[in-house]
């Protein structure tokens, strides 16, 4: 991302109120890619570039307090909100932490964590978006609910220990990724740990619920451990949804391992099984992941593959994305 303007501005007192004059600085952002993708094997290569500027304005209060909206403009932006993509307003400072309103595209903290396995590019599960098919949206995972009107909470570094919460009110539809809809509000919390005598490690818990129906409660979690040594970094991670009936005990497992080359070139392989309820059938994928910048020019490439979509045995499907992006 490149800071293409920075400005100042200051408040105006109004004719009647006297208003303090506050210095505010205001950036955009956005990049310049263009990557070629098949999200499954009967897919043809498509094509596509970024065609998103973010504007964020930042500034402080006299308490102290630290104001951020952001705002990304996007021609994807869904016709209920214009040109608008994810939005959201920040506010905080490094003693409370941060509190986050998102109109749009906010994340939960178990969305955040749906899977934070090292990887130099891509999750292993991300490329395939539908089955070949058609009949549903592509691969299963553990995440949560995320997206519009959603309040977070991030604390600051306690001793190496941070704590997170997430609120979202209203019920919402189904989500890709077979999360079903839910009846209620959702709320999840967390806490991550990198203790400071061990160096290189990396802890989270975090545990969410919501009604999907008016009788039916779901718990969602997942616990994961990451730890960089050198060159390499590792992780596991282990996610459960669990209802009251047999089909609603849900669980997948995952790992990854990266390994930096050096400054400029960083490689990755990891694994993701998603097991459900009373399925027999379980859902794999695997993936590779290069990333190489060298010069203000990034290239990165993931190679995914899973078997049994969503827990169908006659579905195994391959998908690729290779990138290049340029800074300025």
């Amino acid at each position: 991302m490149n800071n293409f303007k920075k400005i100042g501005l200051s408040a105006l007192a109004g004719s009647l109120v006297a208003v303090s004059a506050q210095a505010a600085d205001v950036s955009l952002s956005g990049g310049a890619s263009v990557a070629f993708t098949s999200a499954f094997d009967s897919d043809k290569t498509g094509y596509y570039m970024n065609d998103s500027v973010t504007m964020t304005i930042s500034g402080e209060t006299d308490n102290g307090l630290t104001v951020t909206t952001s705002l990304e403009l996007d021609g994807a932006g869904a016709a209920s909100t214009g040109s608008f993509d994810n939005r959201s307003i920040k506010i905080g400072n490094d003693e409370m932490g941060t509190v986050t309103f998102a109109g749009h595209g906010g994340d939960s903290v178990i969305g955040g964590w749906d899977d934070v396995m090292p990887t130099a590019y891509e999750e292993v599960f991300a490329l395939t978006k539908k089955r070949a098919d058609g009949t549903a949206d592509g691969n299963t995972v553990i995440a949560g609910y995320s997206g519009d009107n959603l309040w977070r909470y991030d604390s600051p570094s306690i001793g190496g220990a941070s704590f997170h919460m997430a609120y979202q009110s209203a019920g919402t539809a189904a989500a890709s990724g077979g999360t079903p809809a839910k009846v209620s509000s959702y709320s999840d919390m967390g806490i991550q740990i990198a203790p400071e005598m061990v160096e290189g490690l990396s802890i989270g818990y975090a545990v969410g619920e919501y009604d999907e129906t008016a009788t039916k409660s779901i718990d969602v979690s997942t616990l994961w451990v990451k730890y960089a040594v050198g060159s390499f970094t590792v992780g596991v991670q282990e996610s459960e949804r669990d209802g009251s009936a047999a089909a609603d005990h849900d669980s997948s497992e995952s790992w990854g391992v990266s390994y930096a080359v050096n400054d400029d070139f960083s490689v990755s392989y990891g694994q993701h099984t998603y097991e459900e309820g009373t399925s027999t059938t379980e859902q794999e994928s695997s993936g590779f992941s290069a990333s190489y910048t060298s010069g203000g020019v990034s290239i990165s490439a993931a190679f995914n593959s899973t078997d049994n979509i969503q827990n169908s045995a006659t579905d195994d499907e391959d998908s690729y994305e290779i990138a290049f992006s340029f800074a300025f």
